[in-house]
């Protein structure tokens, strides 16, 4: 029986050429599409989620406090008291790991030294994680202070090979190593990503700060690994009543509680201590979109199958009439569901190898799929058999449903409302989906492009920054001298961040006439040296920038406008301000910039002068030379200055334009899978109106040679398309105007939905299904009627 239909399937496929290759190129893309977004989502689901325990594994997280016993921010920076806290008074608690945050260090291996991501971490972050020993002992491999572990890709760069044990590299051009352990690369979709990890011991002999039990410095990470049974409220419950029993009662010892570290990475956004989403939202986004395309490609199938109904009618009825009954049809049809479907999975998986290398440069991801593993078959027969059994499941119950004696008097009534036939509904849907998906890319495009134009509060032209390391903390100022001497720059300044960071956050701070005991406003503090404004083209409001001619600036600070109205302070300049316990004096106060988020508000901030907080050297480069001769020169004296690290020069506008990142790849989805949306729709537009066209032949010869012309026939033919594409705007204009509307609100800082968004989304949907109709309707209208007239 099988066999029967398979070859009756495949018959009726080469008999349709047009209507099959239209099935499958359109089945084809949606699948493709469709596996491309879901791999894409695979990645971000599985972020964090490597570890066989990884439902146990937490993050301590601390909550701010604000006004009127709100909470002001959540984020996952503890101190270094938290973790052994847990460890010795919590039962459910099985290992706690301390970390830094990470950053990219220096590591060499005699004359060749490279820039990695380095992590610090406690051992039992080895018993948290999967690890994959390449060789090493994870149970030693963190004991020895003064010890790395390197990932296999690292140990290749630096010795060629990963038999690397017991081999010395040297880290930031101070100390010598012992590689302890080699591992696997560990998957990009991790957010406790390093190239080489190092004791903790080791950070504390670094880092007075971090062998301090402290409960002021919330710089580092907590990771703690739970019992399975453990009820988590009930753990926060007993964080809650340690901190508070053990920390000192002071402005600056906050609440804290565990999240589970999988869930940061999509549900990091928080409102008064509660997750209330975050990427998650992007994320269901794209599985709409995903399976969007896909359905759009099922309902082209639906649309054809039934609008050939007329054809296989005579064949159901014979076929009922020498005794085939309704459950051996609809198996039929379900078989050439099947078998196009299963052409169109190949076509799909060639389009999907072909596309993924592209997808990947314009994300700027890796992502792939493996062919090796089960879970990838599994999931790919899965939408396979979901998207045969969807496109097919209507065509063969409607087609199997005909009365066989009416089906051969060629009498077929087609089932539905009055006056509105399915295929109409799901033409309707596929373009109410399209004309959603255009205005949502104007509007995300509309509101990248207002947030890009957006002033960022300095002159970013001509200017660069570089890490602050080695030679270049101790003989900044010899540096500094010599980069002027050489003209490669106009001014230049020291700082303890980036112009484009994120943290540095701190409450510690009091003023005159403070109503309350203590702030509950969250700060944002900047150690720098001289000419800070100069240098970065700061709006300066009143007063002056720092300068080494008034040796007071040493207890002095510059504010920005709101931090004085945190302050109630008219007329700031002089003003008394208590920062860490120590008195200082406003001399300047500057225009808020943007330093963290674009799309929203930034903390009030203080820039105070600290030559002993070092991390990043900012340049206004000199515009009477050439680009490439100031890099040229502040490479070479750099080198001379700090010979044992690579000299690295960012661009301040690149940086910021990592800030539209998460953003970008939402517009260019959309973008893309939008156009693929518009495109399957109008296919299957394409194959209907070749149908209709191809059913009305003889009509059209009839009336042709009564003298209608082509402008007539055309009309005849594309109207009843259009007046459902006009349906389609109607309904669409209003679902996308008000979900756009909704996404805007997210932001703070957004653009306005515009008017002519939805006219220019209804005139593009028009155009597009009007030309796709009218070429085949010319084409019909133009051909001889002659030949019309013999047609059957």
């Amino acid at each position: 029986m099988f066999k029967l239909n398979l070859k009756i399937a495949l018959r009726n496929l080469w008999k349709n050429k047009t209507s099959s290759f239209i099935n499958v190129v359109g089945l084809a893309i949606g699948l493709a599409a469709c596996l491309m977004l879901l791999l894409y989502v695979t990645y971000e689901w599985n972020f964090d989620k490597q570890a066989k325990n990884w439902r146990n594994v937490y993050v301590a997280m601390t909550n701010v406090p604000g006004d009127g016993n709100k909470i002001a921010a959540t984020f996952n920076g503890t101190t270094t008291a938290l973790g052994p806290l847990l460890k010795a008074h919590l039962p459910e608690v099985k290992y706690v790991a301390r970390m830094d945050y990470g950053k990219k260090s220096l590591i060499a291996n005699g004359q060749n030294s490279y820039k990695k991501d380095s992590k610090f971490a406690e051992p039992d972050l080895l018993k948290m994680y999967d690890y994959q020993f390449i060789s090493g002992d994870p149970k030693t491999a963190l004991k020895n202070p003064l010890s790395a572990i390197l990932t296999e890709s690292t140990a290749k760069t630096l010795f060629g090979t990963t038999d690397a044990l017991n081999k010395v590299v040297r880290y930031q051009d101070r100390e010598n190593l012992t590689i302890t352990g080699v591992i696997k690369d560990l998957p990009e979709n991790s957010s406790n990503r390093f190239d080489f990890l190092m004791p903790w011991s080791f950070y504390e002999i670094l880092d007075r700060d971090v062998k301090d039990l402290n409960w002021n410095n919330y710089s580092f990470v907590t990771m703690v690994l739970l019992d399975q049974n453990a009820d988590i409220d009930l753990v926060n419950r007993k964080v809650d009543g340690l901190v508070k029993a053990n920390a000192p009662q002071n402005a600056q010892s906050q609440p804290h509680f565990l999240y589970q570290a999988s869930k940061l990475h999509l549900f990091g956004k928080f409102e008064n201590g509660k997750p209330i989403g975050g990427n998650i939202e992007q994320i269901y986004l794209f599985v709409g979109l995903a399976f969007g395309i896909l359905l759009i490609a099922c309902i082209n199938f639906m649309n054809m199958a039934t609008a050939k109904s007329e054809k296989r009618a005579k064949e159901v009825g014979i076929k009922k009439t020498i005794g085939a009954n309704r459950s051996s049809l609809i198996l039929q049809f379900l078989t050439e569901s099947m078998v196009l479907t299963f052409i169109a999975v190949i076509l799909a998986i060639a389009l999907l190898e072909l596309s993924l290398p592209a997808f990947n440069r314009l994300l700027n991801f890796n992502i792939g799929i493996s062919y090796f593993r089960v879970t990838s078959w599994l999931g790919i027969l899965g939408i396979v058999s979901a998207t045969g059994l969807i496109a097919g499941s209507y065509p063969a119950f409607y087609l199997s449903s005909f009365n066989p004696i009416q089906t051969l008097k060629r009498k077929i009534n087609a089932k539905g409302f009055p006056n509105i036939s399915l295929r109409q509904v799901l033409v309707i849907g596929q373009f109410c989906f399209a004309i959603i998906l255009i205005i949502a890319t104007l509007v995300i495009y509309r509101q990248i492009q207002y947030i890009k134009n957006k002033p960022v509060g300095f002159d970013v032209n001509a200017l660069v920054e570089m890490p602050q390391e080695g030679e270049l903390k101790t003989k900044f100022d010899l540096f500094k001298t010599q980069l002027l001497k050489a003209g490669a720059v106009t001014s230049m300044y020291q700082s303890s961040v980036s112009l484009s960071h994120h943290g540095r956050n701190f409450m510690d701070i009091k003023w005159d006439g403070m109503t309350k005991p203590a702030n509950t406003v969250m700060f944002n503090q900047v150690a720098t040296s001289y000419d800070f404004i100069k240098t970065n083209g700061i709006k300066l409001l009143a007063g002056r920038d720092f300068s080494e001619r008034f040796a007071s600036d040493t207890s002095a600070i510059m504010v920005s406008a709101s931090a004085v109205k945190v302050f109630g302070y008219k007329n700031p300049i002089g003003k008394k301000v208590t920062l860490f316990g120590t008195n200082a004096h406003i001399i300047g106060v500057f225009d808020d910039y943007v330093w963290d988020s674009p799309y929203k508000s930034n903390n009030p901030q203080v820039v105070f002068i600290n030559l002993k907080q070092t991390g990043t050297i900012t340049m206004r480069l000199n515009n009477a030379n050439s680009l490439q001769h100031n890099i040229e020169t502040i490479n070479r004296i750099t080198k001379a200055f700090n010979p044992a690290y690579p000299t690295e020069i960012s661009f301040v506008n690149s940086l910021y334009q990592e800030k539209y990142k998460s953003e970008q790849i939402l517009g260019i989805l959309s973008n893309l899978f939008g156009g693929l949306a518009i495109f399957v729709s109008c296919l299957g537009l394409f194959g209907l109106v070749a149908y209709s066209s191809e059913q009305r032949t003889k009509e059209f010869g009839v009336r042709k040679v009564l003298g209608a012309s082509v402008a007539n026939l055309m009309q005849l033919l594309s109207l009843s398309f259009l007046k459902m594409i006009a349906v389609a705007i109607v309904i669409a204009i209003p679902i996308g105007y008000l979900s756009m509307v909704k996404w805007l609100n997210n932001f703070e800082y957004h653009t306005e939905f515009s008017w002519w968004i939805m006219p220019l989304a209804a005139i593009g949907t028009l155009t597009i299904a009007l030309f796709t109709v009218s070429f085949q309707a010319y084409k019909t209208a133009k051909a001889n009627p002659v030949d019309a007239l013999k047609y059957e």
